[in-house]
């Protein structure tokens, strides 16, 4: 037992150990003498043993907390740890502080995460601008969203490019430059029926419609006859089926 106590007693000597553990009893605890009645030096084995057991007890209930906190900041890294363990090392909670730590910095350089209310306000103007009733609407709306923005996109660079306007012109650029397009579209139709017409008058273009409105109706009429008469049916057929007939 003394060769025991003298190894336990070494121990707490040693200068690995923690400064705070190993003390001198006051006589609190009944000395133990050797045999020829000295003080053994191991009185205070019994209270230090007792501290250590309790700092053990508390590095569980340590590691449990630093469990919790971890699963909330960094899941990542504690998905291998196991909560049951039957024996826990500094390491293991020294691990779980070091990218607890390393997280709060990547945040701090990344900027400041977002509250609770803002993100609240920022999810509510979204319902209100895009005219989503409910929570369960904000995704289905979010990805219609984006569909629209993207076709919307993809039309707009088409523009750009069949209008030969740069890639920054904006969207008012781009009507405006339909709308010319358009005009001037427009104009040159305006001018084919009016050459085919032969005339640039409306009034001439009004007569003309109305004179052949009054002279096709007979004139169709005459054809339907002729075919009929001739026993044909195309317009070509007329005229070779008369000269045979003379």
């Amino acid at each position: 037992v003394l060769k025991v106590l003298s190894h336990v007693d070494s121990i707490l000597r040693s200068p690995r150990a923690p400064p705070l553990i190993y003390r001198r009893s006051k006589g609190t605890v009944p000395n133990l003498t050797k045999e020829n009645g000295q003080e053994c030096g191991y009185e205070h084995l019994p209270l230090t043993i007792e501290m250590w057991a309790d700092q053990l007890m508390a590095l569980k209930d340590l590691h449990r907390s630093l469990r919790k906190l971890s699963l909330e900041l960094v899941p990542w890294h504690t998905a291998d740890l196991q909560d049951n363990r039957e024996s826990i090392r500094v390491e293991d909670l020294q691990f779980m502080v070091d990218a607890i730590l390393e997280e709060i910095e990547n945040k701090a350089k990344n900027g400041q995460m977002p509250s609770s209310p803002s993100l609240f306000a920022i999810v509510s103007h979204f319902q209100k601008l895009f005219d989503v009733n409910s929570l369960n609407g904000v995704y289905p709306r979010m990805n219609e969203v984006y569909t629209k923005l993207g076709e919307m996109t993809n039309a707009m660079r088409n523009l750009h490019e069949l209008l030969q306007l740069d890639s920054s012109a904006p969207p008012t650029v781009v009507v405006d430059t339909v709308g010319k397009l358009c005009d001037m579209i427009n104009e040159n139709v305006t001018e084919q029926v009016q050459r085919l017409l032969g005339t640039r008058d409306i009034h001439s273009i009004i007569t003309k419609l109305e004179e052949h409105e009054c002279f096709f109706p007979p004139f169709q009429a005459l054809i339907q006859d002729l075919l009929c008469l001739l026993e044909i049916r195309n317009l070509d057929e007329i005229l070779p089926t008369v000269r045979n007939l003379k």
